[in-house]
């Protein structure tokens, strides 16, 4: 029996959980994807940030991967320029700065990279950085970054250019150092790092 003219069938029903699922797939921006990988990437490692990994944690296909992204390698390159970027100051951590009295600007800074999530990222990033080029340019940008910023806080501490960058950039290889070093070492506590940032802007000899 066959369908009269002008009697169409309707198209075949489709479950409001696919629907959504679908809607919800499309307005996945990069930073969703980016977010995703770096929970792979903390809980896993590197080696398991694939795509169906990915996939899995947020959810949608393969399908909507290849929407944002050409391959496995640039989701990863462009989950590590987005952690390191200006544009991530604000999450971590960093965007407001300037407003900030330079004791308590570098208190903050301390602080921040202290947090277990934060230092978690940072060593697997730079972990990564050793043997991918585009990352190893993004960790760069951002230690200099952090450096310039050290930097000006200790101008603004009246130290000279100089002085500046020579404390700055002891300031930068011991977060470095803490990055790489603190499952070995105890972790600083607050008072520790008020007394290090003490030290390392003192203008003279300490009794």
């Amino acid at each position: 029996m066959t369908d009269e003219p002008g009697n169409s069938r309707p198209p075949a029903p489709v479950s409001k959980r696919k629907a959504a699922a679908r809607g919800a797939a499309r307005r996945l921006g990069v930073e969703d994807w980016t977010n995703a990988a770096l929970r792979v990437l903390l809980r896993d490692g590197v080696g398991a940030v694939t795509i169906a990994k990915v996939c899995e944690e947020l959810g949608v296909t393969k399908g909507s991967f290849y929407w944002h992204f050409d391959g496995i390698d640039q989701l990863l390159e462009t989950t590590a320029q987005f952690w390191c970027a200006d544009h991530n100051d604000a999450a971590r951590g960093f965007h407001d700065l300037d407003e900030l009295p330079v004791e308590q600007r570098l208190e903050r800074m301390g602080a921040l990279l202290t947090e277990e999530r934060v230092w978690q990222i940072e060593l697997a990033v730079r972990d990564w950085a050793r043997t991918n080029a585009k990352v190893a340019e993004a960790v760069k940008a951002l230690d200099q970054r952090i450096f310039h910023t050290l930097s000006k806080a200790l101008i603004e501490l009246g130290f000279s250019p100089e002085q500046s960058e020579m404390r700055a950039g002891l300031m930068c290889f011991a977060g470095i150092g803490f990055v790489h070093g603190n499952q070995n070492l105890p972790v600083p506590t607050a008072a520790q790092r008020r007394e290090f940032f003490r030290f390392i802007t003192s203008a003279g000899p300490r009794c």
